[in-house]
């Protein structure tokens, strides 16, 4: 493995052209924000109990295993697409499934519940924002914004939460009106959408975009049109530690650098946009 000098920024691919990065992609959960952290938790254990009502039914460990497997490869795509899936196999089990949206709805309230303290929190002022960011955001996204870098944020979560989670944060100012998230219509909205519209409107070539995300969907949609695509292996329960499972799906995904955090935002820039 190569790191940038003085780093803990792994260089997987130093072929890429740099230097020209003028608007920045990023992805929310894990990648700037740690409000949702254990969401997979949630999630896999309500789709494990959904799918045991079902007549044909495996073992709860079983079941489990087909749950996350799914979950783990659809994660970083809109949560529609795990509820798509959900339903797939509600049927697959003998069961007439409810609409996805339904599933979504239901995942969206039992997961309030785990994170209601944790806005509420932010909101009041008894938990720091720095306590639910990713280490060292507020000092990337300055910097970016002290360069002239546009910046745009986009999330599989609901447009309501992603806006109310990221003002919580106090991130607004740094993406203005970028603020993407998913909707109920979720065909009309996706993060591949969303980087064909940057290069369309402003003109771009490939290396004028980096995208910084921990999900493989932003890196694949990225490295396919051309830009440079940064990988956030956070381990959102240890912030600063690498995330292995993380790393290796975004390595496969073609990210060009993986690392744990912001925090050595100055090292990055000057690799990305060397004076």
């Amino acid at each position: 493995m190569s790191y940038l000098p003085n780093s803990s920024i792994e260089v997987v691919r130093p072929d890429i052209p740099r230097g020209t990065v003028k608007h920045a992609l990023f992805d929310f959960d894990g990648t700037l924000s740690l409000i949702r952290e254990g969401w997979q938790k949630v999630m896999v254990g309500m789709m494990v109990d959904i799918l045991m009502a079902t007549p044909n039914h495996e073992s709860r460990e079983a079941l489990t295993l087909v749950v996350r497997e799914f979950v783990d490869r659809l994660t970083g795509k809109q949560t529609i697409y795990q509820m798509l899936q959900l339903a797939e196999e509600v049927r697959l089990r003998g069961q007439q499934p409810r609409d996805p949206l339904d599933y979504k709805r239901q995942y969206l309230d039992l997961l309030w519940e785990q994170i209601k303290d944790r806005v509420r929190g932010l909101k009041e002022g008894s938990i720091s924002r720095e306590q639910m960011l990713v280490p060292g955001s507020l000092d990337m996204l300055e910097a970016l914004r002290e360069r002239g870098v546009a910046c745009y944020l986009a999330s599989g979560t609901d447009m309501p939460y992603v806006l109310d989670e990221s003002g919580a944060l106090g991130l607004h100012a740094f993406f203005g009106e970028h603020i993407y998230g998913a909707l109920d219509n979720w065909q009309s909205f996706s993060k591949a959408m969303l980087i064909q519209r940057i290069f369309e409107q402003n003109g771009l070539s490939g290396p004028d975009l980096s995208t910084f995300g921990d999900g493989y969907v932003e890196i694949e949609n990225t490295v396919e049109a051309g830009g440079i695509a940064v990988g956030l292996a956070t381990d959102e329960r240890n912030p600063g530690q690498v995330d292995a499972w993380k790393r290796e799906r975004l390595i496969r995904a073609g990210a060009l650098l993986i690392m744990p955090d912001f925090t050595q935002t100055s090292a990055l820039l000057d690799y990305l946009l060397p004076q």
